[in-house]
Formats: structure tokens, C-alpha cells, sequence
């Protein structure tokens, strides 16, 4: 096994390990937004809950607590996680005996190849710019890009519309020729910061799937438009792993 390839199983394990995490991905039973629930009652959850300003406010037993977004709530072996998106506010709720978990049988990955790790070039818009598109839930929502990154398969150029997150790393939403064949509909992509003169490695062994591929109550952006590659792209995260039949 060559260094990158043992390095490729190390990142596949770790990425297992945080999917199937007790409050990962697939603990994940529901999305509930307070618009839908004008009476302040949400699904299998005590309590009332109420926007207030930048917060949101949980009221059990007369006893309220004020929690803001990101904000946990421990509810028996579950956790109430507090989200927004443009404004509205919803509370997630993590079950680690949810089925999606506990039938968990692993992601299909395709196996390491070199020839799918190439040399990108970032280059940067002047601001953010927004554009609307698709989200797993069926609402249209804003996604932020922050510039394209090129690069070069087989000889054809290809450009990705990419966000930039916190941390230096850049994220692109992408589809290709694989999509919804022998792949999922879509995937994530999280190349390295880029060096000072835009470089980085566009190493798509490292395809991922989203979340919503691993629960129904995520709300990920589909890919904005030009971000569907010609190619197919047969490395990476392919599905989730069929169970066995018995």
C-alpha cells in the first residue's frame, strides 16, 4: 500500500467513525422550523418554544431557558441541536437509536487511485457573491461562493464554484456523469486552503456524501449553476452501502 493510499484509508476511517458518531449524521430524526409550528409545539419534544429576538426561548414546567443558535439541549439519551438559516429558526433532534443509524451497514468508497489527485487553481471573486439554489428539503436558499477553482482531468479543464469556510478550506457542491447512477445525486468536495498564489489539490478520492445522504431532515444545498461535471468522477464516496439481505 503506497503512503497516500494508507493515508486515504486512515481519512476513510475517521470519516466512518464521525458519521456514525452517536450524534452524527445518522442520529438525525428531525428538522422541526417554528414557522410550521406556530403553537410552539414540536414533534415527540416537551415544552413550548418561541422566537425572542436572536434566540430562541424553551419553556417546560413554567422554567424557560433562552438558547441561541448552535445551543444543546439534552433530552434523555436524544439532543435538541438549535439551528437558523436566513432569519428562521428550527431545533434538530438527535436520536442515537434512530434506524438510520442502527442499520447502518457503511459508505460504498471507491478505491484510492492517484490519477483523481490534481493540482487546482483558486482564484477569488472581489466579494461573496450569493446565489439562490435548491436545498434537500425543497426550499430555495441562498449559498455563499467565494470564487472558482479550476483544474485539469485527462486533459479538459473544469471549473468548480466553490464557498470558502473559516477555517482556509474551500467546499464545492458538485454533481457529474455518475450522478444518481452508480453514485449519489450530488457530493462534497473539501480541498485544503490555497496557497498564497491560489494552489491547491483538488483530490477528489475525497468526494463525500452529504448529509442529507445520510438522513432526511438535512437541508443541503443542491449544486449551484456549473457545477455539473462532464466527467464522470468514479472515485471518492459513492452511496451508502446497500443492507444485506437476508
Amino acid at each position: 500500500m503506497t503512503d497516500a493510499a494508507a493515508r486515504h484509508k486512515q481519512w476513510h476511517e475517521e470519516r466512518i467513525a464521525a458519521v456514525s458518531a452517536p450524534y452524527g449524521p445518522l442520529a438525525l430524526v428531525g428538522t422541526y422550523w417554528l414557522d410550521d409550528h406556530p403553537e410552539g409545539r414540536l414533534p415527540a419534544i416537551p415544552g413550548t418554544w418561541r422566537v425572542a429576538g436572536d434566540a430562541l426561548v424553551h419553556a417546560v414546567d413554567g422554567e424557560e431557558t433562552r438558547l441561541g443558535a448552535d445551543a444543546t439541549v439534552t433530552l434523555g439519551a436524544r439532543r435538541l441541536v438549535v439551528i437558523t438559516r436566513e432569519g428562521l429558526w428550527a431545533v434538530r433532534d438527535f436520536d442515537p437509536a434512530a434506524p438510520s443509524r442502527t442499520g447502518f451497514r457503511g459508505v460504498d468508497l471507491a478505491p484510492y487511485d492517484p490519477r483523481w489527485s490534481i493540482e487546482g487553481r483558486f482564484t477569488a471573486y472581489a466579494s461573496t457573491r450569493e446565489v439562490r439554489v435548491g436545498t434537500a428539503d425543497g426550499v430555495e436558499r441562498g449559498l455563499g461562493l467565494a470564487g472558482e477553482l479550476a483544474f485539469v482531468l485527462d486533459g479538459q479543464e473544469h471549473v468548480l464554484k466553490v464557498a470558502r469556510q473559516a477555517d482556509g478550506r474551500l467546499w464545492a457542491v458538485f454533481a457529474d456523469a455518475t450522478a444518481g447512477r452508480t453514485s449519489f445525486r450530488f457530493r462534497f468536495l473539501y480541498p485544503e486552503a490555497p496557497d498564497a498564489e491560489g494552489r491547491t489539490t483538488v483530490d477528489l478520492n475525497r468526494a463525500v456524501l452529504p448529509n442529507c445522504a445520510f438522513a432526511d431532515h438535512f437541508i443541503c444545498p443542491f449544486p449551484p449553476p456549473g457545477n455539473i461535471l462532464s466527467v464522470a468522477v468514479e472515485a471518492g464516496e459513492r452511496n451508502l452501502t446497500a443492507p444485506v439481505s437476508v
